[in-house]
């Protein structure tokens, strides 16, 4: 198979095994056709007014100032005399969208709303907004239109600044809030001469919604407790305050409105949310008003046992917490709305302040509305499942229904209204985990599926190893030998089963890819298990005790590296190790001086790895030594390769001036964050700069010569001025750092190919990148290839996780960006973060790129161990998450598996990449003035 054929195959298979675990673990939760429920009862309020005040921690609004006041004045005494309070608990992702989206409308978000930036509804969903007569909406862009587009009709009116507007760099963006409040004012000011619509405002079942991103913004820009953070707190409280007044004013203070304040998610200390930390998890809750219970003293101890009543000194007023979906159902009770069809809150009883009938029939028809959620998930699973093979949820049979909905109502009619609540409580409980129970229902098969395929195509690339890059004794008919018809003929027949099977149960055309990739995949590897008959002949004259030993420290390997994922030290556990390489193996006494530079460079890089990812402190002094390093580290390249061969003038000049390049953008971060500090905003002159060298950083380096070390020098600097402008602490040191390294390994390989005798090893300043390649020279594998590609698969892992942790978006500070924009952009954002963390990967992938050349190895023999050893991880992680019962630990394997897969889908598309980068040249002057190395 060409290897160009071999790369296309070997991508979609990837591409498909990536896919799967969106499919089988992140799939819509949502289903559709449901009847609206509704308590039949008249509700206790005719509107309701929703504050959520964007990126709130529960412990900024809570915890007293030292003098005892609260810098919440108004939202401290409704907590102690007005209504009831609590912690509301989020989950992960703590973004604004999903926080949004389980407040107003009860699930827990649809993850393939990331893929359109947590702005689109990928899937339409019922919402509070949606069941009201009118909804008034002022804030943000990014969240208010979502829930407009997801209303039937045109009763939900946004009102909304201009994107724009959310910049991190403002002056104060407190004015964010201000803005909102002024437009409620004007709104209601607007309704007493315009007699419509009072008459709309004077209806019930309205709703009224605050969206406040001041706080988000600020806690981004200058962090939680900052002061900037905590003042727009007071403002947002002062408002709150004034918003109150005015509305029970306009409504003639008749006691029928409805308050509730609370957040969509908190943040870090560092000013990031995103991932579990309780900080982004804990968000306050704080409900006032018609149908809402007064605030309860309490003598006795309460049932909570985080520490935080104490801290609060809200030790005497009873503290009532929900999950953040049971908000929804709340607010359709005390509106008199349907509870959002697709919602999963369970009514939290302690905030009613009604009759135990109400809170019954609440109860009550919480419990039909998820119910009838789990009703029609079970007969969508059951339409698509052959009837022999459908394992209903035993917990929850249609007769177990029929006789809890009957008991409820019965229990109702009697008047025992405390054990129907008891009762329906239980009926969500198992109605929930029914939902659970048949959303998961095709795991297991289609993950066996993904496993199965995997296995088959690990196998089929180790033996494709075995037959075309070894040095095996071959059978001598083997050449001869037609691939096995009855195999074939099997094969098809498997396929046609599988096929009907599917069309049969009217699968989605996902489960035909899952389930019938196996099949050509395994038809492969079978067709070369020749070269298992070639390895048992050839075992006579193989080392097989270093065969043993190396396949037990490559496995010792991967199994450090699957460990690092979770525990980023064991890194540095394994650069330890790696540092110890040339003593092992003997180079230490045949090249003393590079095998202590391999020693001092293992051990600098591993100091990275124990450092924090998440909370530091901006230090843009260490960007500026970071950039003085590469200044000092190419001047030192420069002057030792002018003394043995002296520079072309065209390359000394690109150099210089990428040098220049260099020292400006070590430069632009400070007096960027300076600019930022005194809140003047993002220079113009900075912003152009950042862009136009990330824009330049690709194609640069194609103007230099193709000389091995020249070529990598300018990648090197040209990467590293990217790198520089989007760091803001010790993770500018890195890339240096390991450009050190790699330099080292590039050089100690080369000694590691005299110590093995090679005739035909090169020097490496002779080696040019774009040099016809003589096809007699390419040598088989050896297994100290094994040791290489285990490097390279190691060294990747490092780069990925050197500085950060790309499985949390909270490894990454937002001030990372701000050489750039300031202003709020999600996939722009994530764009350059993502760039940020693959240039040291590019500077790895080059690295191996030159080793493939100086060690005249075919670059798609080494590919093919390191595709083996990614997959062996992938298929670990696979398997961890089948495991894992905590779906914050399914969460985390998962990411890790989507980390590998997307790590060996760019070690495809970045191998074309890398060469190009490394061995192309861009001519653009006259060629008489090239210089041809």
């Amino acid at each position: 198979m060409r290897m160009i054929t071999f790369f296309l195959i070997g991508l979609t298979v990837h591409v498909v095994f990536f896919l799967s675990i969106f499919d089988i673990y992140f799939t819509s939760p949502l289903v559709h056709g449901m009847t609206p429920q509704s308590t039949p009862l008249a509700p206790p309020a005719s509107r309701l007014v929703l504050i959520v005040a964007d990126g709130l921690r529960a412990d900024s609004l809570f915890t007293l100032l030292p003098n005892s006041s609260s810098r919440t004045p108004f939202l401290r005494t409704v907590i102690e005399e007005a209504g009831t309070w609590g912690v509301s608990h989020t989950r992960v992702p703590t973004e604004s969208r999903p926080g949004h989206v389980a407040l107003i409308a009860g699930f827990y978000e649809d993850v393939s709303a990331v893929a359109k930036g947590w702005k689109e509804n990928p899937v339409e969903f019922d919402s509070v907004f949606n069941e009201s007569r009118s909804t008034w909406c002022w804030g943000s862009p990014d969240i208010l239109p979502m829930f407009a587009k997801g209303a039937t009709g045109d009763h939900v009116h946004t009102h909304t600044y201009p994107a724009e507007e959310e910049d991190f760099a403002s002056t104060d963006a407190s004015r964010l809030d201000t803005w909102v409040f002024t437009q409620v004012k004007s709104f209601f000011q607007a309704a007493k001469t315009n007699s419509t619509l009072k008459a709309t405002l004077l209806e019930d079942k309205n709703i009224f919604f605050l969206h406040l991103l001041g706080i988000d913004t600020n806690g981004h820009a200058h962090r939680p407790m900052s002061q900037e953070y905590l003042d727009n707190i007071a403002l947002v409280d002062t408002g709150v305050a004034e918003v109150v007044s005015l509305m029970e004013d306009f409504f003639g203070h008749d006691g029928r409105t409805a308050y509730v304040f609370t957040s969509d998610h908190g943040m870090t200390n560092w000013g990031s949310h995103g991932a579990g930390h309780p900080s982004e998890t804990l968000t306050p809750l704080v409900v006032w008003g018609a149908g809402v219970n007064k605030a309860q003293r309490v003598t006795e101890a309460q049932p909570y046992e985080d520490g935080y009543l104490k801290d609060w000194n809200l030790e005497h007023i009873r503290r009532a917490d929900v999950n953040q979906a049971d908000i929804a159902p709340l607010m359709a009770s005390l509106l008199g709305l349907p509870i959002p069809v697709n919602s999963v809150g369970v009514m939290p009883l302690l905030y009613l302040n009604n009759s135990d009938q109400f809170k019954a029939e609440s109860m009550y028809t919480n419990a039909i509305q998820v119910l009838e959620q789990f009703k029609m998930k079970m007969i969508q699973k059951k339409e698509t499942t052959l009837p022999f093979l459908f394992t209903p949820f035993q917990l929850l049979t249609e007769s177990k229904q029929a006789e809890f909905t009957h008991r409820a109502r019965i229990l109702i009619q009697l008047e025992k209204y405390n054990d129907a609540i008891s009762l329906c409580q239980s009926l969500i409980s198992l109605s929930l985990e029914g939902l659970v129970y048949y959303h998961t229902y095709d795991r297991f098969f289609l993950g066996c599926s993904v496993v199965l395929g995997f296995i088959g195509w690990t196998s089929y690339v180790i033996l494709v190893i075995l037959r075309t890059h070894a040095s095996l004794i071959r059978h001598p008919n083997l050449a001869k030998q037609n691939p096995n018809q009855n195999l074939a003929r099997f094969c098809v027949a498997v396929a046609v089963v599988i096929t009907l099977f599917l069309l049969i149960q009217r699968s989605p055309i996902t489960y035909y890819i899952y389930c019938l990739l196996p099949v050509p995949v395994w038809y492969s590897a079978l067709k070369e298990s020749g070269a298992l008959s070639d390895l048992i002949r050839s075992a006579p004259s193989l080392p097989l005790w270093k065969c043993l030993g190396y396949f037990v420290l490559v496995a010792f390997g991967i199994e450090l590296l699957v460990v690092s994922f979770f525990h980023r030290s064991m890194l540095t556990v394994g650069l330890a190790f790696l540092s110890l390489w040339p003593l092992l193996s003997g180079l230490f006494g045949k090249a003393k001086l590079r095998s202590l530079s391999w020693f001092l460079g293992c051990l600098c890089l591993a100091a990275f790895p124990l450092m924090p990812v998440v909370g530091r402190e901006p230090n843009l002094h260490l960007v500026a030594c970071a950039g003085l390093l590469t200044l000092f580290t190419s001047a030192c390249y420069l002057w030792s390769s002018w003394r043995r061969t002296p520079l072309h003038t065209s390359d000394r000049r690109q150099f210089f001036s990428q040098m220049i390049h260099v020292a400006v953008c070590l430069y632009v971060p400070s007096l960027t964050h300076s600019s930022l500090q005194q809140k003047q905003g993002l220079p113009l002159l900075n912003q152009i700069i950042s862009w136009s060298t990330l824009a330049s950083s690709t194609f640069v380096p194609l103007l230099s010569s193709t000389r091995l070390f020249h070529r990598l020098l300018s990648i090197f600097l040209s990467l590293t001025s990217t790198y520089l402008l989007l760091s803001t602490g010790s993770e500018a040191l890195f890339p240096p750092v390991l450009s050190w390294l790699m330099f080292v390994w590039i050089n100690i390989e080369q000694e590691a190919l005299l110590a093995q005798g090679d005739s035909r090893r090169q020097e490496l300043s002779t080696i040019d990148f774009s040099a016809n390649i003589d096809i007699t020279k390419i040598r088989q594998l050896k297994l100290d290839d094994i040791r290489r590609s285990y490097f390279f698969v190691f060294f990747i892992i490092t780069a990925f996780f050197g500085t950060g942790n790309i499985a949390s978006i909270n490894s990454f500070d937002p001030a990372s960006i701000y050489c750039f924009l300031t202003v709020f952009n999600p996939f722009i954002m994530g764009g350059l973060m993502m760039w940020k963390v693959i240039i040291p990967f590019i500077i790895v992938m080059c690295t191996f790129e030159t080793i493939q050349v100086a060690t005249q190895l075919s670059s798609r023999s080494l590919f093919l161990i390191v595709l083996v050893i990614s997959d062996v991880m992938a298929l670990h992680f696979f398997f961890l998450v089948q495991d894992y019962g905590s779906w914050l630990d399914i969460g985390t394997s998962i990411s890790h598996y989507v980390i590998v897969m997307s790590m060996t889908i760019f070690l495809m598309l970045l191998s074309v990449v890398t060469h190009v980068l490394t061995s192309k040249r861009l001519i653009l002057w006259n060629r008489s003035k090239m210089h041809f190395p």
